[in-house]
């Protein structure tokens, strides 16, 4: 059994939201593609079904509502940054809704395949003002707990490569640096979206764990971590600061935008 814990929001959040009544428990595994964050998600549903815990997945680009759409218009490869960034935003709202807000009160585990953390970065490097994008986000609840799966930018690229033979444009940063380079675009938009995730540590103070490992040694990393959360243990200050618990705090009182951003 897990220990229930009120829920916040990072902003204003959802009107009409109880969040005395999310007895589930909201974990997310943030990281690059090719760094292993989908199957050490499987891995950790089975391993959490096992030992009976009901569980469900959300990730991005996943909303019944414009999930679909916004994977054809990335295809062209023409969307703005800020369209890209409040198409995801359209996404995560509407499973937070109706999937991630639902199943945390029906007392699940909800395992997400990323979630704010990796679209805030990409905006920011995209040139998008912080304080706006975390605004957008201010609807997000907190995760009870946060993994970032680092993995060197060269590992990546091999990952990649040996998976799907070529490149995302996207995971790329090919529409900030149009070249017909596109490995050397891949390596220093990664790098930046890690610079990113470090600064973000700082202020929502996740957890960083080495992805540059086996994904037997990963998984049971996570799961010793996890295990500490469903025993209701006090999460691991590992990396954080006064400084980020200040932020933190900062982080959970600012208010949303009145025009939702």
């Amino acid at each position: 059994m897990t220990i229930e814990k009120p829920k916040q929001f990072y902003g204003k959040g959802i009107p009409g939201v109880h969040l005395g009544q999310l007895k589930g428990e909201l974990i997310v595994v943030e990281g690059a593609d090719g760094s292993g964050r989908s199957t050490q998600i499987d891995l950790l549903k089975n391993w959490l079904e096992r030992r009976g815990y009901p569980t469900v997945n959300v990730g991005l680009k996943r909303s019944m509502l414009v999930s679909r759409e916004l994977e054809k218009a990335m295809q062209g490869n023409i969307l703005g940054t800020r369209t890209l960034s409040l198409f995801y935003a359209t996404d995560f709202a509407d499973q937070l809704e109706n999937l991630i807000i639902p199943a945390l009160r029906s007392g699940f585990i909800v395992l997400a395949d990323r979630y704010i953390y990796t679209l805030m970065s990409r905006a920011i490097v995209r040139g998008v003002e912080p304080d706006w994008i975390r605004d957008v986000y201010g609807i997000a609840l907190i995760p009870d707990a946060v993994f970032y799966l680092a993995v060197s930018p060269k590992m990546l690229v091999e990952r990649n490569l040996r998976k799907h033979s070529v490149l995302d444009y996207w995971e790329s940063g090919m529409d900030m640096h149009p070249t017909s380079n596109m490995y050397g675009s891949f390596i220093e938009y990664q790098r930046q979206i890690q610079k990113e995730f470090k600064s973000m540590q700082k202020l929502y103070g996740f957890e960083t764990v080495d992805g540059n490992r086996s994904p037997r040694a990963i998984q049971q990393d996570l799961r010793t971590k996890i295990e500490l959360i469903l025993k209701g243990a006090a999460p691991s200050t590992e990396g954080k600061t006064d400084e980020s618990d200040s932020a933190q705090r900062t982080a959970r009182s600012a208010p949303a935008p009145a025009d939702g951003g």
